[in-house]
C-alpha cells in the first residue's frame, strides 16, 4: 500500500494509533456505527419488483456495494452543504471517499439527498471515460450513504487557480485544461446526461495535470431533467435559463464551461465583486458576464463570447468545441506561440492546420 504522510500507521484491528480527542471519538462512533455493515443494495429503479432487480443486477454484475471492511478514513479534505469528503484507502487503493448524512429533523431534505445520492452512483457507475471521475464502490445504510471514488492528488482545479497569480497561467496550459474538461463533457453529452454544476469547483486534477469531471450530484439524464423550478446550482456558474428556472438542454454545461475558462485565463472568481444572488441577477437582467482581461487571447475569447450566449441555441455543442480546442492544440504543437499571435480570419488558424479534406461533422 502507498505510503500515505496524512495516514498514520494502522493497528491489525484497523484502529488508528493516535489517540482520538474526546469530540473526535464521538464523531467516530456517530459515523462508524453505520460503516460497520456493507450497506444495502443500491437500488437504480427504486424498491418495487426487488427480487425481479436483484437478479437483473447479477446477471448484468452490477457490484456496487462497498465492503466496508475493507476501507479505512483519514483526513477530511472538502465540506460539503450536506456531505463531507475525506482520503482514505479501500482494497489497498488511494480513495476519495463521501459521506452523506441525512438529517432526522427534515423528512423532504432526506429523501432529496437521497435520491440525489442514487441518481449520483446510477450515473457513475454507467460512465467509464479518461477524463470523468471514476467510481469504485458505494454504501447506502440510511441515514448516512457513502460514495467510493478514486483519488486525484492535484485537487480541485479551483484550489489550484486560487494558488496562482492572476492572469498567471500559461495560455498552452489554459489550453490543456480546458481540452480535458471539453473532452469529459463532449462524453458525458454523448451518454445523454447533463451535469448541471460544472464548475471549478468540481472539476479535479490528476498528478500529471490531467482534468476529469466530477461531482455528479444534481445531475440528471436529458429526457428526465424537466425545468429548473426548484433547482440548487451555483449561481455564479449558472446559465441565465438555468436561473430563471426554465426548461433546459445540454447547453447549460456549455455556458458554464465559457465561465471555467474565463477562470483559466484570469485565475479569479467569476463576479468576485458580487454576492451569488446579485451575479444571479446581473446575468439575467443586465446580461452581465465576468471581464475579459485585454490579455486574453483572442483565440480563446471569440470562444468564450459564444459559450456564453444569452441564446442557449447560439452556444456551440461540446462536438465543435473540442473540434476547436483540437486545431488549437495542433497548430501549437508546430508554433508555441499561435494562441498569442492569433487573430481570428488572419488565415494562420488554416495555414498551420494545411488542406484538410471536406466531412461532414456533427455538431
Amino acid at each position: 500500500m502507498k505510503k500515505l504522510n496524512w495516514f498514520k500507521q494502522i493497528s491489525n484491528n484497523g484502529k488508528l494509533e493516535r489517540r482520538l480527542s474526546l469530540g473526535e471519538y464521538k464523531r467516530a462512533v456517530s459515523w462508524s456505527k453505520y460503516l460497520v455493515s456493507s450497506g444495502g443494495e443500491i437500488k437504480a429503479k427504486g424498491e418495487e419488483d426487488e427480487e425481479e432487480e436483484e437478479e437483473k443486477e447479477k446477471e448484468e454484475g452490477l457490484e456496487w456495494s462497498a465492503d466496508m471492511s475493507q476501507l479505512f478514513i483519514g483526513n477530511k479534505f472538502a465540506t460539503g452543504r450536506h456531505s463531507r469528503v475525506y482520503r482514505g484507502v479501500y482494497k489497498q487503493k488511494d480513495v476519495a471517499i463521501k459521506l452523506v448524512s441525512q438529517p432526522e429533523e427534515d423528512g423532504d431534505l432526506a429523501s432529496m439527498l437521497e435520491r440525489q445520492f442514487t441518481s449520483e452512483v446510477v450515473l457513475l457507475f454507467r460512465l467509464q471515460h479518461p477524463n470523468i471521475i471514476t467510481l469504485i464502490a458505494a454504501c447506502k445504510k440510511p441515514p448516512v450513504f457513502c460514495i467510493i471514488t478514486e483519488y486525484l492528488s492535484g485537487g480541485s482545479l479551483r484550489a489550484y487557480l486560487h494558488q496562482q497569480q492572476p492572469y498567471s497561467v500559461p495560455p498552452n496550459l489554459v489550453l490543456k485544461l480546458a481540452l480535458d474538461i471539453a473532452w469529459g463533457m463532449q462524453y458525458l453529452h454523448s451518454q445523454g446526461i447533463l451535469h448541471r454544476d460544472l464548475k471549478s469547483e468540481n472539476l479535479l486534477l490528476d498528478e500529471d495535470m490531467s482534468v476529469k469531471v466530477a461531482d455528479f450530484g444534481i445531475s440528471c439524464l436529458e429526457s428526465q431533467c424537466g425545468s429548473a423550478k426548484g433547482f440548487t446550482g451555483t449561481y455564479r456558474w449558472m446559465a441565465p435559463e438555468m436561473i430563471k428556472e426554465k426548461k433546459h438542454t445540454k447547453k447549460i454545461d456549455v455556458y458554464s464551461f465559457a465561465i471555467v475558462l474565463w477562470e483559466l485565463i484570469t485565475a479569479l472568481t467569476p463576479f468576485d465583486d458580487m454576492t451569488p444572488e446579485q451575479a444571479a441577477f446581473a446575468v439575467c437582467q443586465k446580461n452581465a458576464r465576468p471581464p475579459l482581461p485585454e490579455s486574453c487571447p483572442r483565440a480563446f475569447g471569440e470562444l468564450i463570447r459564444r459559450c456564453w450566449s444569452g441564446n442557449p441555441k447560439k452556444r456551440p455543442g461540446f462536438n465543435e468545441i473540442v473540434r476547436i480546442l483540437e486545431r488549437y492544440t495542433t497548430c501549437v504543437e508546430k508554433d508555441p506561440d499561435f494562441l498569442t499571435s492569433y487573430e481570428p480570419g488572419d488565415g494562420s488558424l488554416l495555414g498551420c492546420l494545411g488542406p484538410r479534406k471536406s466531412k461532414t461533422t456533427t455538431v
